[in-house]
């Protein structure tokens, strides 16, 4: 990557990437980690799409509503937020790609021009390595485990970054398309 113009979006995780534990919780009592605002403006100050994408299967059982997260992601700044509700298989449940090959198809996404940035080995970093994405994990959340115990259920790939939070992520993204 030289320029900004070269990542032609960013996906992000919601769930021990951009606050709470990891666990579903329900997004108004959802906490975001202390930088994790400033990294989203960061990027989008610097001219990225910024997309969500996550699982929450809690959707389903009807434990909150799609809207509740959509607005939740438009208040923290995000352009668009993928989520897959479902419970049962499908294909846009992580690791598969459906989410990303969605917002590709809607936006023009060459997905081999974007990074996706998690905390789960075998769900984000797959579905980012099923298209070719950057693949920056996060130790907070689930990824200091996805980076031990966990790490046979993702040892097919490798993440092109390991990152301690989220805004250190998105340094390493900034510093590496501003060359």
């Amino acid at each position: 990557m030289t320029s900004n113009q070269n990542v032609q979006a960013v996906f992000i995780d919601r769930d021990g990437t951009i606050g709470g534990t990891g666990h579903f919780i329900h997004p108004r009592d959802f906490e975001l980690y202390p930088t994790a605002q400033e990294a989203i403006m960061l990027l989008k100050q610097n001219g990225m799409k910024v997309f969500a994408f996550t699982n929450q299967h809690r959707i389903a059982r009807g434990q909150a509503t799609v809207q509740e997260f959509e607005a939740q992601f438009q208040e923290y700044g995000f352009d668009q937020a993928y989520i897959c509700s479902h419970e049962e298989e499908c294909g846009c449940r992580k690791p598969k790609p459906g989410m990303l090959h969605e917002a590709a198809a809607q936006h023009g996404l060459d997905l081999t021009r974007c990074i996706v940035v998690g905390d789960v080995g075998e769900t984000d970093m797959l579905a980012a390595h099923a298209v070719g994405a950057t693949k920056i994990i996060v130790r907070t959340g689930w990824g200091e485990s996805s980076l031990t115990k966990f790490r046979d259920k993702w040892a097919e790939t490798e993440p092109d970054y390991i990152a301690a939070d989220i805004l250190e992520a998105v340094h390493w993204i900034i510093g590496n398309t501003d060359e």
